[in-house]
């Protein structure tokens, strides 16, 4: 019964904290730069220097705290050189998900399609690898396949007939090849993520902390070091374009970030699979996002237009949710068959 009510509790708190992500990144990133600088100059430090933020949350989030909880607490499992590889691996699939958005919108990509893009097919993907892994493939059933459709369906619509404040223009040229590119690489990382992250959490014997402390150290390594090195190496200033607003809202950003993925560990841990648990969370989030976008303009007084297919969307992504959650194929042999046979060896010796 603590699982039944802890892996809906965590997928919750994930897609909450993942819808929100995106709204504090945005702030904090056009709260960095510097007017003195050029256009371009300016856009690069921006989105630089916000993914850098989110590796620091995470480095606070993931990777410190939950070491000092494992030195006086402890918990159950252990390192393993699998499970530290594989989580590593997790983590930094996220990052570099989480830098195709950036390298998306810094082509002239659009949110109005870029994350109907990405979160229509990051599910796909999760699905299609959870059944690899899982070798699941006969257990899956038609009224799963539907509900997938419909969270899909669903997150797309409430993400393309998000209620607005009027039409805006991008002063940017499209580069369709690297913003379709960047879509591609986020769908396929995220996709994949949460399936290696359940490898990894496995192989160290079911523990919550240690693969979130690979997460952390995969984003240090992905969203600071990297674009560190990168921006040196380009003569690119590390010491100008900071502000206390964009460094704060940034680092929020980040901070939910890692909560969101803590969330999936604890989702797991309490019995979630990933051919489940991602989907929802991915039919989740951008609802959430388009919430918090919504109560963020009324509460400046603006006036907005909400399309009538907005609250079909929405309809749609809570019955897909539900048809996923219940029919979700398990995967692996049956515990009454193991039982059976067991008992049948058992009876022939």
């Amino acid at each position: 019964m603590r699982g039944l009510l802890a892996v809906p509790i965590c997928i919750a708190v994930t897609a909450l904290s993942w819808g929100t992500y995106g709204v504090a990144v945005h702030v904090g990133q056009y709260g960095l730069g510097t007017e003195e600088m050029d256009a371009d100059t300016r856009k690069l430090v921006q989105g630089m220097f916000a993914f850098m933020c989110v590796g620091i949350a995470y480095f606070l989030v993931a990777v410190l705290i939950p070491l000092i909880r494992l030195k006086t607490k402890g918990e159950k499992g252990s390192w393993t050189v699998r499970g530290t590889v594989t989580s590593t691996v997790a983590g930094a699939v996220g990052a570099v998900g989480a830098l195709g958005i950036v390298i998306a919108f810094g082509s002239g990509g659009s949110p109005i399609y870029v994350m109907p893009l990405v979160f229509g097919g990051a599910p796909v993907v999760n699905t299609f690898v959870s059944m690899v892994f899982a070798k699941a493939y006969r257990d899956i059933r038609p009224v799963f396949l539907v509900g997938l459709a419909l969270v899909v369906t669903g997150a797309v619509l409430v993400l393309v007939y998000t209620p607005s404040v009027g039409a805006t223009t991008s002063t940017v040229e499209p580069n369709w090849g690297l913003i379709i590119g960047a879509i591609f690489v986020t769908a396929l990382c995220w996709g994949s993520y949460g399936p290696v992250l359940h490898k990894g959490q496995a192989a160290m014997g079911g523990s919550r902390l240690r693969p979130f402390v690979c997460v952390g150290l995969a984003y240090i390594v992905v969203a600071v070091i990297a674009p560190t090195l990168w921006l040196s190496a380009n003569g690119i200033s590390l010491t100008q374009g900071w502000t206390g607003r964009g460094v704060t809202w940034a680092l929020v950003g980040g901070g939910v970030g890692a909560i969101g993925a803590l969330g999936i560990i604890f989702a797991f841990n309490y019995g979630g699979k990933p051919v489940f648990v991602m989907p929802l969370v991915f039919g989740g989030a951008p609802v959430v996002n388009t919430f918090t976008k919504i109560a963020i303009h009324l509460s400046k007084g603006d006036e907005l237009t909400t399309p009538s297919m907005f609250f079909v969307g929405l309809g749609t992504v809570i019955v897909g949710a539900v048809l996923t959650l219940v029919f979700a194929p398990r995967g692996g042999k049956p515990a009454t068959a193991a039982k059976t046979s067991e008992a049948t060896a058992t009876a022939t010796t």
